[in-house]
């Protein structure tokens, strides 16, 4: 897949800057431009688009001298420019922002941020981009299964904005997570559970938040005495 073009929509001139910064840091993004306000984003889109190299991504700010990021993306889809939008927003327009999926707010960023929760929403992002991708030349095949896109939308989601479920601790997340993240192979509740010391029902209920969320991959495994039994594997996030 070839690097995903990137306009930062930001009035102000600083945030600009940095956030034009942590696009060109990251692996497998290409910054297009910048834009200071709605007009010129909506300008510079339709530039891109005419010289066919169109924005694949806008990082949008909702609050911007001229106009709002909602009427700007409603004015992206009007113009048939259909780039995907991760709103940088304040956390009182949450609500708003949940509610225009339809106009192609896929994400959303909390001011202020910080590189590291930059790079993994862009990252979260790449991930669903390449899930849905569509298979390689040569695969023989031609479709993706249900939970194939189940997965690509969960790519989306970080566990954080997941609700915790009753009985479960951050803690013990953290520590079920690091236990994934040091192990390439897939693992079962069952070594959950021996390595951590917690049983194989609250093992399980851990690694089935996280693979809800995204984070981790959950495969049948074969081969052992009884019912298979699901493995997980760190999805790199």
């Amino acid at each position: 897949m070839s690097d995903i073009r990137v306009l930062v929509v930001e009035d102000e001139a600083i945030a600009s800057a940095a956030h034009a910064a942590y696009v060109g840091r990251l692996p497998g993004f290409e910054l297009a431009g910048t834009a200071p306000d709605g007009q010129s984003a909506l300008r510079l889109l339709n530039e891109f688009s005419a010289a066919g190299k169109p924005v694949e991504l806008v990082l949008l700010d909702m609050n911007l001298p001229d106009l709002h990021g909602l009427d700007i993306a409603r004015r992206m889809r009007a113009a048939g420019i259909l780039a995907d939008i991760i709103a940088i927003t304040a956390v009182r327009e949450l609500a708003i922002v949940r509610s225009a999926v339809a106009i192609g707010v896929v994400q959303y960023l909390i001011k202020p941020f910080t590189f590291a929760t930059f790079a993994d929403k862009l990252e979260s992002y790449r991930q669903f981009r390449q899930q849905l991708a569509g298979p390689g030349p040569g695969s023989g095949k031609s479709a993706a299964s249900q939970s194939e896109v189940d997965q690509a939308f969960a790519s989306l989601r970080a566990p954080s904005e997941l609700p915790l479920p009753k009985g479960l601790s951050v803690s013990t997340l953290e520590s079920v997570q690091e236990y994934l993240k040091q192990h390439q192979d897939a693992v079962s509740a069952t070594e959950v559970m021996d390595a951590l010391g917690m049983s194989r029902v609250t093992a399980r209920r851990y690694l089935e938040y996280l693979a809800d969320a995204g984070t981790v991959s959950r495969t049948a495994r074969y081969g052992t005495p009884g019912r298979p039994e699901n493995e997980y594997r760190w999805s790199g996030r």
